[in-house]
């Protein structure tokens, strides 16, 4: 605790440049992967190679990743838009997926109802079919989210500031309180943020919450009713006289 204490303004710089990285990198991976999903569930042939294709990115090692991305882009090898851009790529691989088979589960009864009552397709699309397969996104949000911010750390063996440079020097200087504040800091930003991402899928899709709610309260009820029943039919009756 004394080493936190004497190093919070160092801490607090690693932790903003490791969201300066890892926000970016999480929004943009959400912003392709919904159009590229999109394009995989209305064309079937290109759907093996958008949804397996982007698959294939998490193989790609991290660290190859970071070193092979400054020769296509021009950029130095601690450039930051390295590790933004190669974390958008591992949040593809993770939402495309997801979000296609999101897609792929709303019912085409209520699209078809929706194309009969005049709906274009990109009206059709943003009003019925991405709010119907918005809470199966979210989920893979979350975990595009989480495993962000821990590949984050993988960027400061190349020099590149974020939590993970906490864990590099401390293992060069052999301070387990930096090793450990680092793992600690990383795994509460991995919750803080999937808690912000759970919030806003909340906000913005309250139906389905208040339709989770709904039946939870009617199942409870149904529960209660047939153990009432039970207990009655429990019961022994009571004989009449002659």
């Amino acid at each position: 605790m004394s080493w936190v204490l004497a190093n919070l303004p160092t801490i607090a710089g690693h932790l903003l440049a490791h969201l300066l990285q890892a926000v970016p990198a999480i929004i943009a991976s959400f912003v392709l992967a919904i159009p590229v999903a999109r394009l995989a569930r209305a064309s079937r042939p290109l759907r093996a190679v958008l949804v397996t294709g982007s698959s294939l990115l998490y193989a790609i090692p991290s660290l190859a990743l970071f070193v092979i991305l400054p020769i296509i882009l021009a950029t130095g090898i601690r450039d930051p838009l390295n590790v933004i851009v190669a974390l958008t790529l591992y949040g593809l691989a993770l939402l495309v997926p997801a979000t296609a088979d999101a897609l792929d589960a709303v019912d085409a009864r209520v699209l078809d109802a929706a194309t009969a009552m005049g709906m274009g397709r990109i009206r059709c699309f943003l009003t019925v079919e991405l709010p119907l397969a918005g809470p199966a996104i979210l989920t893979g949000l979350r975990v595009v989210t989480v495993s962000t911010i821990s590949l984050t750390t993988v960027g400061a063996v190349l020099g590149v500031r974020s939590l993970g440079w906490l864990f590099t020097d401390g293992f060069q200087r052999g301070i387990t309180a930096e090793i450990v504040t680092g793992l600690v800091a990383t795994a509460a930003l991995a919750l803080v943020l999937d808690g912000l991402v759970l919030a806003l899928g909340r906000l913005c899709l309250p139906w389905t919450w208040k339709r989770a709610g709904a039946t939870g309260q009617v199942l409870e009820a149904d529960g209660a009713s047939t153990a009432g029943g039970r207990e009655d039919n429990g019961r022994e009756k009571p004989e009449t006289e002659s």
